[in-house]
């Protein structure tokens, strides 16, 4: 089942030209850039996205939302900031939604509401692996670096090597996206 996906637009393009050494303010050209990136993602993965920006300082009285691309593109009316939007449909959807931010009060408000929060880092890698066409890389990082196996005590039980059961989740959860 394709999830809805809320992704906080200026903190995702923050991230990304903090990846790629650009920097400066976010122009319209820019946005235009992520939302084709993020239409090829809806494309290849199905899930819905809703890409919220903020318009609080200069922005129309009202809520403006338009569809883009097959992305639905929502900025925030004058006087409320994107957080507070995207806690409002983290909020709405609960469990049916994944919320894509490295705000903490984001994070904490999606999760208390039982949606998937995924930061923003994490999803730019994403959307970079999808953009080069390069798969995820199958490894076992337990086997090739002995600085990542857990640190057990003499009293623990079970196979050492294996990851935690909520690493192994969030690791299956990652997967879908």
């Amino acid at each position: 089942m394709a999830t809805h996906l809320i992704i906080d637009g200026y903190n995702l393009l923050a991230v990304i030209e903090r990846i790629n050494g650009s920097g400066g303010r976010h122009s319209e050209a820019v946005r235009e850039a992520l939302l084709r990136e993020l239409a090829a993602y809806r494309r290849r993965k199905g899930h819905a996205l809703t890409v919220v920006f903020d318009g609080w300082q200069q922005g129309a009285p009202c809520e403006g939302r338009e569809h883009r691309l097959g992305v639905q593109v929502i900025y925030s009316k004058r006087g409320e900031r994107a957080d507070q939007v995207i806690q409002r449909l983290a909020r709405e959807y609960g469990s049916d939604c994944a919320v894509v931010s490295s705000d903490h009060e984001i994070v904490s408000t999606a999760r208390s509401h039982g949606a998937f929060v995924m930061s923003a880092q994490e999803f730019s890698g994403k959307l970079e692996m999808l953009a080069g066409g390069v798969g995820p890389v199958p490894h076992k990082e337990l086997d090739q670096n002995d600085e990542l196996r857990p640190r057990r005590g003499p009293d623990k039980k079970g196979n050492p090597r294996k990851l935690p059961k909520s690493q192994r989740q969030r690791s299956r959860q990652l997967k879908r996206f």
